[in-house]
């Protein structure tokens, strides 16, 4: 589904374009740059843009790099994507970084070095919890689900509930498994021969010597 939101736009220099889309379908705006500027290589530098915007209410605009500037020669924004809030005023500036590390980038005024995206944004009500729901993926983060395509899911950890005591492992066993009971006498859990009863007055069979 495609609709339509109006951006109010003042140029604080009527010599740069408005910003605009590229290509029919396009997500992001084209930002220009007011100035001449050298980046030299791994470093900042504060780009205006000559432009004001009114952000509509229920909005947010996200200033991103231009990806073939990017791939070209290093061109980034230090926190991109840059937030615009809907009640923000003030001139868009660009905090530009060249990420190469040997060749500095040239800025002409004029140079379309960035792009505004307008997104809609809910309005989010707070709500503490003492606990929340637990989920499959839990607390794994970073490269929780790996990196190849064809290899099996990460095993799942169950989380204990707050205050649970962790199931203590059987007696002798640190893995938990429950030991087979030894019977009475033999530390091999083998069941020991039992003598047999002598009848009365029969005169017991003497041990071998050497036989305990």
């Amino acid at each position: 589904m495609s609709f339509a939101v109006t951006l109010q736009v003042e140029r604080l220099d009527k010599g740069l374009p408005l910003p605009a889309y590229a290509y029919p379908g396009d997500a992001g705006l084209d930002l220009c740059a007011a100035q001449d500027c050298v980046i030299e290589p791994l470093d900042r530098v504060v780009i205006p843009t000559g432009l004001r915007v009114a952000v509509p209410d229920g909005h947010a605009g996200f200033v991103q790099p231009r990806s073939g500037l990017a791939a070209r020669v290093g061109l980034s924004l230090v926190n991109t994507p840059g937030l615009i809030d809907s009640q923000y005023r003030g001139e868009i500036a660009l905090i530009a970084i060249n990420l190469d590390s040997e060749t500095p980038i040239e800025i002409r005024r004029g140079d379309r070095v960035a792009q505004l995206v307008i997104v809609p944004v809910p309005t989010v009500h707070i709500e503490e919890r003492d606990a929340l729901e637990e989920t499959s993926r839990a607390s794994r983060g970073f490269g929780s689900s790996g990196v190849s395509s064809t290899g099996s899911a990460p095993t799942t950890t169950t989380s204990a509930a707050p205050g649970d005591a962790p199931t203590p492992p059987a007696h002798g066993d640190a893995h938990g498994d429950a030991p087979t009971p030894a019977a009475p006498g033999d530390a091999h859990g083998a069941a020991p021969t039992l003598p047999t009863s002598a009848a009365p007055g029969d005169t017991p069979t003497p041990p071998v010597h050497g036989a305990t």
